[in-house]
């Protein structure tokens, strides 16, 4: 059985690498001249923290993200896996016992604990929330590393390709378009997340740290070497216009809040995705037709790749078992 997978983001890569490690025969056909350059992944946080989005999330979203700790930890050998840390200031410690009230599997931490845990805070906050079982990693290397390995495995992927989708000629094809996929998925909409990618040597964090606040909340993910993304909007939104003032004072203010040190940061880009969301904000696979859609991540990619991907899988498995090519796991 041949497969082709529509879309090299990240639902896409790793669909074809659950695919590929049962023995089907993957091709990924990609309309970007290079990997990530139109994904909505590139720009992601890149934080699995199942727990910390049940805050906003639906319930679903966390039952469906807690293996993906797992899953990238043994795909991609540099996910990290040292929790999440929520702080608030001090005017905004309601928010705080609101986040609490909604998620789970955390720790209430006091300001000494926050200083052991990350000594560049000692002294800024009171109070917080320690998500110790939470892991993050950097989606560019890990795109990267799924892509290459999708190779060794003889997985072709190929770049610079505008897929017609009514008239791909294969046993099975499987749309990962996000965005793109509006042409058939009409209830899809964009909601859009700017990000701002700062390098400040002179600050040390280990962990992804969330800053609440009533009006925008602030997620600070380290990248090594000195180098942090910053990000926190959501809008609504299907622009792929530069990042706006507003957004950006927003950012860069919240992230002063957290440490004044990020003034003296540099500005290394600033980058904008549009992420795929139906009305209910919870991921899709089903067939229609000729074709399965895996599509409606909204904010989850990394999150929710690996249960999606599992879940085309086991569709694509069970239309081939007649076959005999595909190999349970």
């Amino acid at each position: 059985m041949r497969v082709t997978i529509i879309g090299a983001g990240v639902a896409g890569l790793v669909t074809a690498m659950e695919l590929a490690k049962r023995g089907i025969w993957v091709d990924v056909v990609e309309r970007s001249e290079q990997l990530g350059t139109q994904a909505c992944a590139w720009f992601a946080g890149g934080m699995l923290a199942p727990w910390c989005e049940q805050a906003t999330a639906e319930p679903q979203v966390a039952a469906l993200g807690t293996e993906a700790i797992g899953w990238w930890q043994q795909h991609v050998e540099d996910t990290v896996r040292r929790g999440t840390l929520v702080v608030a200031a001090s005017r905004d410690v309601g928010e705080l016992a609101l986040f609490a009230r909604r998620t789970e599997r955390f720790e209430s931490v006091d300001a000494r604990q926050i200083s052991a845990l990350e000594p560049e805070l000692a002294g800024r906050f009171q109070q917080g929330l320690f998500f110790a079982d939470e892991a993050h990693l950097d989606p560019r290397h890990a795109m990267q590393t799924l892509a290459a390995k999708l190779r060794t495995m003889g997985v072709t992927i190929r770049y610079g390709v505008n897929a017609d989708v009514e008239r791909m000629e294969t046993d099975q094809l499987i749309d990962c378009r996000g965005m793109a996929a509006r042409d058939t998925l009409k209830d899809l909409r964009g909601v859009r997340g700017e990000m701002i990618l700062l390098r400040a040597p002179e600050i040390q964090l280990s962990r992804p740290v969330r800053l609440l606040h009533p009006r925008f909340g602030l997620y600070v993910v380290p990248r090594g070497d000195g180098i942090f993304m910053l990000g926190g909007t959501l809008l609504e939104s299907s622009s792929y216009a530069p990042v706006t003032v507003r957004s950006a004072m927003d950012i860069l203010n919240a992230a002063y809040t957290l440490h004044p040190a990020f003034a003296e940061g540099e500005i290394l880009e600033l980058g904008v995705g549009v992420r795929p969301a139906f009305p209910d904000n919870l991921p899709r696979v089903f067939r229609r037709g000729h074709t399965i859609h895996v599509n409606g991540l909204y904010r989850h990619g990394f999150l929710l790749a690996p249960a999606m991907a599992l879940q085309a899988a086991q569709m694509v498995c069970s239309h081939a078992k007649e076959t005999s090519s595909c190999i349970s796991l």
